[in-house]
């Protein structure tokens, strides 16, 4: 039902992928990427089949989400990590220096929905088509 729901909607099929990333990004902050592997990626990956994304592309984008959503605050759950690791340090220099990986990792997510042939070269030389 809400594959058909989306797959019908008047939207371009790169506006409701947005949409479903800003989903999983905003998932990714409470949530382990268990939950969202097993639970929310199935109810989504027929609506991405059928809008006609590839979905090792997909798998992809959403691994380099949930990596940039761990990142993000206001859970951050990675500063957390780190802050048990090295109590010394102030968790709002922590933060500070968590903000420049994450633009990184957001140049990357960008880079790769741009241009897919970035994530794609390595399965397609590995599992070439017949």
């Amino acid at each position: 039902m809400l594959t058909e729901y989306l797959v019908t909607l008047d939207m371009s099929p790169y506006l409701i992928l947005f949409m479903i990333m800003v989903l999983i990004f905003l998932l990714g902050w409470p949530l382990e990427w268990v939950p969202i592997v097993l639970i929310i990626l199935p109810i989504l990956l027929p609506v991405v089949a059928k809008l006609g994304f590839n979905l090792t592309w997909f798998g992809i984008l959403v691994a380099v989400n949930l990596q940039t959503a761990w990142l993000s605050p206001p859970v951050a759950l990675s500063a957390y990590f780190l802050k048990g690791v090295v109590p010394e340090w102030d968790l709002k220099d922590i933060y500070g220096g968590m903000m420049q990986f994450m633009g990184i990792q957001l140049l990357g997510l960008i880079l790769i929905i741009t241009f897919p042939q970035i994530a794609l070269w390595l399965p397609g030389y590995l599992y070439p088509s017949p």
